[in-house]
C-alpha cells in the first residue's frame, strides 16, 4: 500500500500540470506508471457527506445544558432561552429548530461526536476546508482528498477506460455544480457533479486521431478520455434517475433537493459509493439570531434546512428498505468562538460537533459536552476532543471494510479507532469505555498542578496541553504505561495566565479538562 508521504510526493506530479475542470471532473496528467492494485469492492455501502460551509456554531446547535449559565453570560445576546431547547438528555439539548433531527435521535438514528477538530486549528475558511477535505496536518499541504486516496488503489488508471463492465457507475457524485476536493485523486477527481440528474447534457467530444507523444499530447488524450467518461456517466445517471423513486415529500430547499436526488439515484440502482452535498451560509459573524427572539434568525434557518432535509432523506431510504446501506456525516471547517460578538453573531473558532446519521450508526454521544469556563480569553474556541481524521478512518474501516493499516497509510499514522457504527463491515475491537478518573489539583493553579488518572490496563497513553485557540502548547508524554494509578506533576510556571485544556488519550477513550493558570 502506498504510504502517505509517497502520496504527497506523487501529488506534486499532478499539481505540476495545469488542472482542467470539465463538467464535474478535475483533471491533470499523471505519469504513465500504473496506480495501486484493485481492492475488493463487492459491497453496496453508501456514504453521504454534507458539508456545512462557513463554520457552524456548534454551541448553538448542540447545547451543553450543564454549562448553560456560563454560556448565557458569555453569549447572552444570542443565547436561546433554556425552556425552548430540545432536550436530548439532562445534560445536552438541540436547537429548537431541529425537530426532525430530534425525532431521529429518539429513534436511535443519530450519533453526535462532540468537539471534532484538529490540533493547531487554522481559522481561515480556505485553509481549514483544505485540511478537512485532504485530512492533512495543519502544517502539511496535500493535493489529494482523503476519499480520493481511498479510491486510487481501487480504480487504477482512472479515468482511462472508465466506466467499464466492472465499474459502470460513477464512483462519487457531488450534488451541485462544484466538485468536492474530498474525492480528488492523484490523476483526477472521482466525483461527477450533478445538478439535475434528468438534465445532464453530453459534452462535445471533438475529433479523434493520433496525438503527439509529449506533455501537450498527453493532456489532449487525457481530455478526450475524460469527456468520453463523463458522457458515459451521464447516460447511467439519467437511467438511474428514471428508474428511481422518492417515497416521501422533501422540503423545498437546496439541501432538500440534493438529498432527494441522492435517494432517487440510490433507489434507481446506481452503485455510486459516495455522494457529497453542501449547505452554505454558516459564516454567521452578524445576524446569527433575530434581535429580541434568539430562537430564530439566519442560523436557525440553516439548522431547520439541515434537520428537515436529513429527516426526509432518512425516512425515504427507510421506506424503500435501503437504510441498512446508507449512512451520512456532516462536517464544517471549524466551529465558532465561545463568546458572541456585538453584532448578534459569532466569529471563527475551533472544534464543533459532527453528526453521523443512519440506522447503522451507533446512537448516542461520542465524547462529552465541552467544558465552558466562566471567563474566556479573547477569541477562545471550544477545545478539541476528537481529531476528525480518526472519525474519517473509523468510518472507512467500519463502513467500507478497509484495514487499519491502510488508514494509517493514507489518513494519519497516529490513527486511533473510534466505534461509530454498529453494523460494521470490518470493525477494530475497541478498548471498552473506561473511567480514567482524570483530576487536576489544584485547579486553578499558579505554578504546578498534579495530574492524576487511572490506566486500567497497560497501554499507550498520551497527555497534551492545548491553548484556547486550539494549538498544542506541550505534549507532556506519549508512551506506554503500566496499569494502575498514575500521578504526574506538571510545572506550568512558564505559562501566561489564562485557560488551558489538558487532554488525556487512552486507546479510543479520551478526556479533556479545563485547567486555569492564575
Amino acid at each position: 500500500m502506498m504510504k502517505r508521504r509517497n502520496f504527497i510526493k506523487g501529488a506534486t506530479v499532478a499539481a505540476a500540470s495545469a488542472p482542467l475542470v470539465l463538467n464535474g471532473m478535475n483533471l491533470g496528467v499523471l505519469e504513465r506508471a500504473g496506480l495501486l492494485h484493485k481492492l475488493n469492492n463487492e459491497d453496496d455501502k453508501v456514504l453521504v457527506l454534507i458539508q456545512l460551509q462557513g463554520g457552524n456554531d456548534g454551541l448553538n446547535m448542540v447545547i451543553p445544558l450543564d454549562a448553560y449559565d456560563n454560556l448565557a453570560n458569555l453569549r447572552g445576546n444570542i443565547m436561546i432561552p433554556e425552556a425552548q431547547i430540545l432536550q436530548l438528555t439532562d445534560l445536552t439539548g438541540l436547537h429548537p429548530s431541529m425537530t426532525g433531527l430530534k425525532a431521529m435521535w429518539d429513534n436511535s438514528r443519530v450519533n453526535i461526536v462532540h468537539s471534532a477538530g484538529y490540533p493547531d486549528q487554522n481559522r481561515s475558511h480556505f485553509r481549514s476546508t483544505d485540511i478537512w477535505t485532504s485530512a492533512a496536518n495543519s502544517d502539511e499541504y496535500i493535493s489529494t482528498g482523503w476519499l480520493g486516496r481511498h479510491f486510487d488503489p481501487q480504480y487504477p488508471g482512472f479515468p482511462t477506460d472508465y466506466p467499464n463492465e466492472a465499474n459502470p457507475d460513477p464512483i462519487a457524485i457531488a450534488m451541485g455544480s462544484v466538485l468536492s476536493e474530498t474525492c480528488q485523486g492523484l490523476a483526477a477527481n472521482y466525483c461527477v457533479s450533478v445538478n439535475d440528474p434528468f438534465g445532464i447534457s453530453p459534452l462535445l467530444e471533438g475529433e479523434t486521431g493520433v496525438v503527439i507523444d509529449e506533455p501537450y499530447g498527453w493532456e489532449l488524450a487525457f481530455l478526450r478520455t475524460a469527456i468520453s467518461s463523463t458522457n458515459a456517466y451521464g447516460d447511467v445517471i439519467g437511467a438511474a434517475a428514471t428508474a428511481g423513486n422518492n417515497m416521501v415529500t422533501y422540503p423545498d430547499t437546496k439541501l432538500g433537493e440534493q438529498l432527494k436526488n441522492v435517494a432517487l439515484l440510490i433507489s434507481g440502482g446506481l452503485k455510486t459509493k459516495v455522494y457529497v452535498c453542501s449547505l452554505g451560509g454558516f459564516d454567521t459573524h452578524s445576524g446569527q439570531v433575530e434581535v429580541g427572539n434568539t430562537a430564530i434568525g439566519d442560523h436557525a434557518d440553516l439548522l431547520t434546512e439541515l434537520s428537515e432535509a436529513v429527516a426526509a432523506f432518512q425516512a425515504d431510504i427507510q421506506a424503500q428498505s435501503m437504510a441498512h446501506r446508507v449512512i451520512g456525516m456532516t462536517f464544517s471547517e471549524f466551529g465558532r468562538q465561545i463568546a458572541s460578538n456585538g453584532s448578534s453573531g459569532t466569529d471563527h473558532g475551533s472544534a464543533a460537533p459532527l453528526l453521523l446519521f443512519g440506522s447503522c450508526v451507533r446512537p448516542g454521544f461520542t465524547g462529552e459536552n465541552p467544558e465552558i469556563p466562566t471567563v474566556v480569553a479573547s477569541q477562545e474556541g471550544v477545545a478539541m476532543q476528537h481529531d476528525f481524521r480518526n472519525i474519517y478512518g473509523s468510518v472507512l474501516i467500519d463502513w467500507f471494510g478497509i484495514t487499519q493499516q491502510d488508514v494509517e497509510s493514507y489518513i494519519t499514522p497516529n490513527f486511533t479507532y473510534i466505534p461509530l457504527i454498529d453494523c460494521a463491515v470490518n470493525a477494530v475491537a475497541p478498548i471498552a469505555d473506561m473511567n480514567m478518573n482524570l483530576t487536576l489539583t489544584p485547579n486553578p493553579f499558579s505554578d504546578r498542578v498534579q495530574i492524576s488518572f487511572v490506566c486500567p490496563v497497560a497501554m499507550r497513553v498520551r497527555l497534551q496541553i492545548y491553548g484556547t485557540l486550539g494549538h498544542i502548547v506541550e505534549t507532556v508524554f506519549d508512551r506506554q504505561l503500566l496499569a494502575g494509578q498514575h500521578r504526574f506533576t506538571y510545572v506550568g510556571s512558564h505559562l501566561p495566565a489564562g485557560n488551558y485544556y489538558c487532554q488525556l488519550q487512552m486507546g479510543s477513550n479520551q478526556k479533556t479538562k479545563l485547567m486555569v493558570k492564575i
